[in-house]
């Protein structure tokens, strides 16, 4: 099983859109909150990940954010992702 991350915030609408995306798929993830969690946020960043929420990585691979999960998913590449726990 893939190792999913999520940095987000409560009400970021994104954020909420992804997490109806995992869930929809029982797709297992962290979820962490950096509206909650201020340090997060910085470590969101020094894992490379942009400034803005969500930032989701897929085992090593920084996904982006929701709209670049969605792009990968209509190419047909996020359930590979998903499926290599080795990434």
């Amino acid at each position: 099983m893939a190792d999913v991350v999520m940095y987000g915030t409560r009400f970021c609408p994104y954020c909420v859109a992804a997490r109806r995306f995992f869930d929809g798929r029982g797709i297992s993830y962290s979820d962490i909150r950096v509206d909650e969690e201020p340090a997060r946020r910085e470590e969101m960043r020094a894992r490379g990940g942009g400034r803005t929420v969500p930032q989701i990585w897929i085992n090593a691979t920084h996904v982006g954010g929701f709209t670049d999960m969605l792009a990968l998913e209509a190419d047909g590449r996020l359930d590979a992702l998903l499926e290599d726990s080795n990434s």
